[in-house]
């Protein structure tokens, strides 16, 4: 029987097979880069080239792709054979270091926000050796940045990378003032948590709703939903166990590290949660996770859903993202000690990313806006589109005394006692924790737990990152110059907390009192809804601090405005012509021809004796037909409105058209509809309902 240890990693090209196939030299140098963050010495691309070929053939690898992120959300590859003609007309198999280093896709097929021109095709992609190489199927995979032949970035990687080396820069800088020279390199960190729904395919297939969008566009609540919380943590389902342990051993030989997996609150909803790795590699982890999880589902007969609100009226689906600071020497830079108050070097880390959040608010919720995201924030499911910081009792206390240069009170550490003589006695956190923060310190980290399950993690990354470097960018400045480091430090870190302490709330984010405290007396933002969101790219202060970490080119920050709303235009205009073409294709008609069945059966009652009232029958119907003309009246409002939206030519204008008009004509029409599947006839109704898919997996 092969083991866990035997197959993890076994289709990545890691650092375990680099050291046993490369040259000692070529291998430090790579090691090096990799690392430390350095230049890639040229020399090297042809023996790692080699190898990886050779390591690739062995393990049944026929082709190679260049295996990038660009900004469609998901990842592209176009494969190339190994195979090159030898002169006896046979063929040999090769890889030079020219291929492993570059390729050149077509840059116009892809979304770029103006940075290229129809006409203008030359891309290229170029690799990341930070994030190794894997074999998915018969394809040597190679992760890879892609840019334009102007070099503007393309994708989510290259900004996504250059935020790290922003971040490792101005923490090096802070770190040496605490006198900290043994660190060379520091490195955020992501465990990205991800939720998923799982619905039997043959029932998917027929929902139009779900095959085009991802989301059901109609569905009454069923009797029973998720008011019991008798799923979440419930005994995992056979044909879901089945499914768990395949995805499992899938992502373990890719060297993705899974390693907590349950049901979620919602009916036919589950979360899969790795161990955290560096945030680049846990960005192509959780891209590859998401793919592996659609592609295992299919074998088992199911269907992977990633949508954030695949289902009204019960929880969606989010994907919390656990950000940490470590060094190179093993330290991670946000755990607090036993003794917070006298840590100066956690404070001003924790005291940076406060700032950052608070500054940078904006950018934050607009690098998780999206369509799909929108139905779930603010649903009693997920954080407020108000963005607040959890620290909990303890660490509000520690900053507390220091603003008010009073002496820190240490939390009692207290055993629980469950009144049990059997039951083992154990330490309670001094600090709860707190479902409802958009982002909550949990111990040595942060829980960003805004992003929407289809998400990448990148961008709230490069985000997050950026805002942090900027922090850390800021303070180095000024205690560079300071004559007495301790005092410097300590006003530094007071005068941070008092103008930053309205971001701070422990308490319930789902109460509409704290919305209000947060925009009414605090002035925090309340971006509801993406075209609310993405205007805070463009803002002055915005480009300012990307553009001076060197994240992003003002350029490339516009073509993302041009995207991002492109693409939440795009999502929704699909949607509602779905919901059309399923109100007058498959509701109206089904609807119509059960009220007309309706009315024979009582009019042969009628015809067999006059004296039976049908009064039943003629309820029914009336209330039918009041339906159905109230569907036809809102899909007509809902085409007139796709038709004006189509007129349109300003993104910005059509985005807050979406958002004005055509979503309210969606609910609308969805509302009707809804109300004539509770009045028709199971068999009557042209797709399988709410109770069929959150319930047929067994």
């Amino acid at each position: 029987m092969t083991t866990v240890p035997e197959i993890f990693g076994s289709k990545v090209f890691d650092s375990r097979v680099m050291k046993a196939r490369l040259a000692g030299e070529v291998y430090h140098s790579l090691k090096h880069t990799i690392q430390k963050g350095t230049k890639l010495d040229p020399s090297v691309a042809n023996a790692v080239a080699a190898a990886m070929k050779d390591w690739a053939v062995e393990n049944g690898a026929t082709h190679f792709t260049h295996w990038f992120q660009p900004l469609t959300g998901i990842t592209a590859e176009k494969h190339d054979s190994f195979i090159t003609p030898a002169p006896d007309g046979r063929v040999i198999m090769e890889f030079s270091g020219k291929e492993l280093i570059r390729g050149e896709p077509d840059a116009s097929s892809f979304p770029s926000g103006g940075l290229r021109a129809t006409f203008e095709a030359r891309g290229y992609t170029a690799w990341d050796p930070t994030s190794y190489a894997f074999i998915k199927g018969k394809t040597l995979c190679i992760p890879t940045a892609f840019c334009s032949y102007g070099g503007e970035a393309l994708d989510k990687k290259t900004p996504l990378l250059r935020s790290m080396e922003a971040l490792n820069r101005q923490a090096l800088r802070v770190l040496k003032l605490f006198g900290n020279e043994a660190v060379k390199h520091v490195t955020p960190s992501v465990g990205p948590e991800q939720e998923y729904f799982l619905i039997d395919k043959a029932l998917y297939e027929q929902r139009r709703d779900l095959v085009y969008t991802g989301r059901t566009l109609f569905g009454a609540k069923p009797p029973k939903g998720q008011e019991l919380d008798d799923h979440y943590f419930g005994s995992i389902k056979p044909r879901v166990a089945a499914f768990m342990e395949e995805l499992n051993t899938e992502l373990w030989k890719l060297g993705i590290l899974a390693k907590t997996e349950h049901n979620e609150v919602a009916p036919a909803q589950h979360e899969l949660a790795p161990i955290y790795t560096t945030t680049n590699r846990a960005t192509d982890q959780n891209q590859l996770t998401m793919e592996i999880m659609q592609r295992v589902a299919a074998k088992h007969g199911m269907v992977c859903l990633l949508h954030e609100k695949p289902f009204a009226g019960v929880n969606g689906s989010g994907k919390h993202n656990n950000w940490s600071l470590s060094t190179d020497t093993g330290v991670n830079l946000l755990s607090p000690g036993e003794t917070p108050h006298e840590n100066a070097q956690f404070l001003l880390f924790l005291a940076a990313v406060i700032q950052a959040v608070d500054d940078y608010q904006g950018l934050l919720r607009a690098s998780v806006a999206t369509a799909g995201n929108d139905h779930r924030l603010g649903a009693n499911e997920a954080p407020p589109a108000v963005i607040s910081i959890f620290l909990g009792d303890e660490l509000t206390a520690v900053l507390d005394a220091i603003e008010t240069d009073s002496a820190y009170v240490g939390a009692e550490k207290k055993k629980m006692k469950l009144g049990v003589d059997v039951l083992p006695r154990f330490i309670r956190d001094t600090t709860d924790r707190n479902r409802t923060s958009p982002f909550a310190f949990t111990g040595n980290k942060f829980e960003f737990r805004m992003l929407g399950s289809s998400n990448s993690i990148a961008c709230a990354n490069i985000m997050l990152n950026a805002a942090v470097a900027q922090s850390l960018n800021l303070y180095a400045d000024e205690l560079e110059q300071a004559e007495d480091f301790n005092a410097a430090l300590h006003e530094l870190i007071k005068r941070t907390i008092k103008a930053h302490k309205r971001i701070i709330f422990n308490g319930n984010g789902y109460d509409d009192t704290w919305i209000r405290e947060a925009t009414e007396k605090r002035g925090l933002l309340n971006l509801r809804t993406t075209p609310d969101a993405i205007p805070e790219l463009l803002k002055a202060k915005n480009i300012e601090m990307l553009t001076a970490q060197k994240v992003y080119t003002e350029a490339e920050l516009r073509s993302r405005y041009e995207i991002m709303l492109e693409n939440y235009c795009k999502t929704v205009c699909i949607e509602a012509q779905t919901m059309s073409d399923m109100a007058r294709k498959q509701i109206l008609p089904a609807v119509a021809h059960y009220a007309a069945d309706v009315a024979r059966d009582a009019a042969g009652k009628k015809a067999l004796d006059t004296g039976i009232s049908c009064g039943y029958e003629a309820k029914l119907v009336k209330k039918l037909t009041a339906v159905t003309e109230s569907i036809d009246t809102r899909a007509d409002a809902l085409d007139g409105a796709i038709a004006k939206f189509k007129t349109l030519c300003d993104v910005t204008e059509g985005a807050n058209f979406i958002r004005d008009e055509m979503l309210s004509r969606m609910t609308a029409l969805r509302v009707a509809a809804d109300e004539a599947e509770t009045l028709t006839a199971e068999s009557a109704w042209p797709f399988p309902t709410y109770g069929d898919l959150l319930f047929s997996v067994k």
